[in-house]
């Protein structure tokens, strides 16, 4: 269900399973959710599938988080392999940006929301508010590298466990006591990490990860574009910290500057259907892979080529983290009674909060407004939109689909297709 409908990139994606997994089906509880999100965010790579993957395996072990990693990117894959394919073929997409149009208002409301509750719940003490509000002070305008500014939420907790325990070692996650229970509460895992097994995982790991990429270099040749792509993702695929933004950023260089696979324009186009479908915000490396190999086919038909592209930029993208969290899982789980540890993890919660808040607020500024200016702050800029731009419908949808989950707790499926629908008519109907 979340692979159709997790759309506004990670900040919408971690609301809404929070939203199902947390506060609607009680699968797991506030304070566990958040460990797993405090893991994902340090690691490189898409966070909102990562903590697909981890729930998941805490339900049900390995066989749960490779159903829910799989299961959690599936969709959008297929969607955004065929979307790659009618704009390679056609170069015409405008009606996708018809379809989508009022999704990127709706999803504005959702992440509203989660930071509501998310915060809520995480910040119960006012110098976790401060820890929050830097954390977006530092990102949105000073523009801090998004892993300083956790590492130094993470040395803020664990110092803090040390001169005040009562706020950084008590769990500040807890469930209201008149709440149900959930099948995943605050007791530790059964699963108690040891070398034999990690050396088993990284073995397997690699293998499945590295066997697929390794046969395509053998039989397409080193300069192939396919062996190009599998190289560049996987490498992507370890040192790609700092949020979707800026892996994109990174990619974006590398593919139009470097190789050559798309131009400039293309890969606005690429990332405005990367923006407005479901999946991690990321899938738009499906989209690089997709043409770069369909503009460059080594001999193959395009579209073969470019569908191989897809496919491979794909498992070298999110093969790793599974990689990552079966691995680190184990250990995280493990730690979780550590006193450093957790004050540590819930520095980076009350950070976790502000970084949500600056996609939200980001996100918000591109959507509601036609025309945004940056103006110089410090080290940094801010986006400050134009208020005679503003888009009264969308403001109008981001704000009856926030009252709607927020005072009115609505189903997000059917608030999500409403607005679909909404964007189509007003697009080609209304106007």
């Amino acid at each position: 269900k979340l692979g159709f409908i997790n759309f506004g990139g990670p900040a919408g994606q971690i609301a809404l399973m929070h939203q199902e997994l947390v506060d609607k089906r009680r699968w797991i509880s506030n304070g566990r959710y958040l460990h797993a999100l405090n893991y994902c965010m340090l690691l490189p790579g898409p966070e909102a599938q990562q903590l697909a993957i981890y729930i998941g395996w805490l339900l049900n072990g390995n066989v749960g988080g490779i159903a829910a990693g799989v299961l959690f990117v599936l969709p959008a894959a297929l969607l955004m392999l065929g979307l790659a394919w009618l704009y390679a073929v056609h170069a015409d997409v405008a009606w996708v940006a018809a379809i989508f149009y009022g999704l990127g208002a709706a999803v504005i409301g959702i992440v509203g929301t989660a930071v509501i509750r998310i915060g809520g719940k995480a910040l119960k003490h006012p110098i976790l508010l401060v820890v929050a509000a830097s954390a977006f002070v530092a990102i949105f305008v000073l523009q801090i590298a998004f892993p300083i500014v956790i590492v130094a939420a993470a040395i803020v907790g664990f110092v803090g466990t040390v001169r005040r325990p009562d706020i950084f070692t008590a769990d500040p996650h807890d469930v209201a006591a008149d709440e149900s229970p959930t099948v995943i509460g605050d007791e530790g895992h059964e699963s108690v990490p040891g070398l034999g097994r990690s050396a088993a995982v990284i073995g397997t790991g690699l293998l499945v990860w590295w066997g697929p990429l390794l046969v395509v270099a053998l039989v397409r040749g080193r300069e192939d574009v396919l062996t190009q792509e599998a190289i560049f993702f996987s490498q992507a695929a370890m040192v790609t910290f700092g949020g979707a933004y800026a892996v994109l950023s990174y990619i974006n260089q590398a593919t139009v500057q470097h190789f050559g696979w798309l131009d400039p324009g293309q890969m606005v186009a690429g990332l405005g259907l990367a923006e407005s479908t479901p999946g991690p915000l990321i899938l738009l490396t499906e989209f690089v892979g997709f043409l770069g190999a369909y503009r460059f086919p080594g001999g193959l038909d395009p579209v073969v080529a470019g569908s191989l592209g897809a496919l491979v930029t794909v498992w070298a993208t999110f093969a790793p983290c599974f990689l990552w969290i079966f691995l680190g899982a184990p250990y995280i789980e493990h730690l979780r009674g550590n006193a450093r540890l957790n004050g540590a993890l819930t520095g980076v919660t009350a950070a976790v909060v502000g970084v949500i808040l600056n996609l939200a607020v980001t996100f918000g500024v591109q959507t509601l407004f036609d025309e945004v200016r940056r103006f110089e702050v410090i080290s940094g800029s801010v986006p400050v939109p134009v208020l005679s731009t503003l888009d009264p419908f969308a403001a109008v949808v981001a704000a009856v689909a926030f009252i709607g989950l927020w005072r009115y707790r609505w189903n997000v499926v059917p608030v999500i297709a409403a607005s679909g629908v909404a964007g189509v008519v007003f697009r080609y109907v209304a106007l």
